[in-house]
């Protein structure tokens, strides 16, 4: 009997652990992500500093798109050990 109840509660368990990640799966997925919403952008930016790592942003106009990658550039240049004060959009443009 013993082991009847510890093979029903093994079952049980299993059940309510699928039940909850198939509830965070489905809540987590109807909220809107970083890149659904930059689908629809239209132009992009690469901005890179004189040393460390650059950033690379999409925007809806070409100024939005080098204003987000100058500001990825300072943010990474400087977790990088890089020099944020020297980054500079080198490319920039829209695809329609």
């Amino acid at each position: 009997m013993t082991k009847r109840i510890s093979q029903h509660h093994a079952l049980r368990i299993t059940q309510c652990v699928l039940v909850l990640s198939l509830a965070l799966t489905v809540g987590c997925s109807s909220k809107p992500s970083y890149y659904a919403a930059t689908q629809g952008s239209n132009c992009f930016a690469k901005a890179v500093p004189t040393l460390g790592e650059g950033g690379l942003a999409w925007g809806n106009t070409l100024s939005i798109a080098k204003q987000k990658s100058l500001n990825n550039c300072i943010r990474y240049a400087g977790r990088s050990g890089g020099t944020p004060n020297t980054c500079q959009v080198v490319l920039a443009e829209c695809k329609r």
